[in-house]
């Protein structure tokens, strides 16, 4: 039985104008978890057109799949500028259903208490569907940026155009300082435990990270990384090696540590 799953689309992205190469939360999760040698499970979609590409790759990090072929694939270009992503949305995901959740997405995921979404953009996991996939005692993740980010072709845009009831159904919500402004108004604890969810996960770039819970907020100093780095997917490994960790009865600071340190090195040695 695996500890944790990573559900969502596999992406086709196109980084500074290089290959086409495989992205999407599922991808990055996958390499984390392969790397730390977590009791995990992927569960995967992509469009039938990308299928012989990026599936492959996927499964070369020797964390089980159960894939199931879409109509389209998600697909973004983008390129950094210093530390700022920019980003063009190329195609939308298939949504996952209520039916997905709770008939072969429950049947692959098994016993795994801990699931990290991996939502690329805003329709990928409604509410309803997160609610299903939180039933028989789930806990799960979400990145913040499959909240904001709008579900639209064209340069990538960002709104507090949340559905309120999403936030029920999360155990842990990670996000970045941007996310935190538009969806709480601020970084201040008090203000992100107005979003109602248990455990919350800012990350700070290069001052680190801070945890917040319902009665403590920690932060957690960075942790530094030498020479030329792709920061491509390291949120999701971080959010993976989070899970893993929380899986295995640790506390949301120390889980943090871990995953800082995780991520980090994913960064500094892809």
């Amino acid at each position: 039985m695996s500890a944790i799953a990573v559900v969502g689309n596999l992406s086709r992205d196109v980084v500074a104008g290089a290959a086409p190469r495989p992205g999407g939360a599922v991808y990055h999760a996958a390499r984390a978890l392969s790397r730390i040698g977590a009791e995990a499970c992927i569960v995967a979609r992509c469009g039938a057109a990308d299928t012989d590409d990026l599936l492959p790759r996927l499964e070369s990090f020797g964390v089980p799949v159960t894939h199931r072929t879409g109509e389209r694939t998600a697909a973004f270009t983008f390129h950094y500028e210093g530390d700022h992503r920019v980003m063009h949305v190329d195609d939308i995901g298939d949504p996952w259903t209520v039916e997905d959740a709770t008939s072969w997405v429950a049947a692959a995921i098994g016993g795994a208490e801990w699931v990290q979404i991996g939502a690329l953009l805003r329709t990928d996991f409604s509410a309803s569907t997160l609610a299903a996939l939180a039933g028989e005692g789930r806990r799960l993740l979400v990145d913040a940026q499959g909240l904001v980010r709008v579900a639209r072709v064209g340069a990538l845009e960002r709104d507090a155009d949340v559905d309120p009831a999403v936030f029920r159904s999360l155990t842990v919500l990670k996000m970045n300082e941007n996310e935190a402004q538009i969806l709480a108004g601020g970084l201040e604890p008090e203000l992100l435990r107005t979003l109602g969810v248990p455990e919350i996960v800012l990350t700070l770039g290069s001052a680190g990270a801070l945890i917040v819970t319902g009665s403590h907020a920690e932060r957690i100093a960075r942790v530094p990384v030498e020479g030329v780095v792709d920061p491509t997917g390291a949120g999701d490994a971080f959010s993976a090696a989070y899970l893993s960790a929380r899986a295995g009865g640790v506390a949301p600071v120390e889980a943090a540590r871990a995953a800082n340190a995780l991520a980090a090195e994913i960064i500094s040695t892809s």
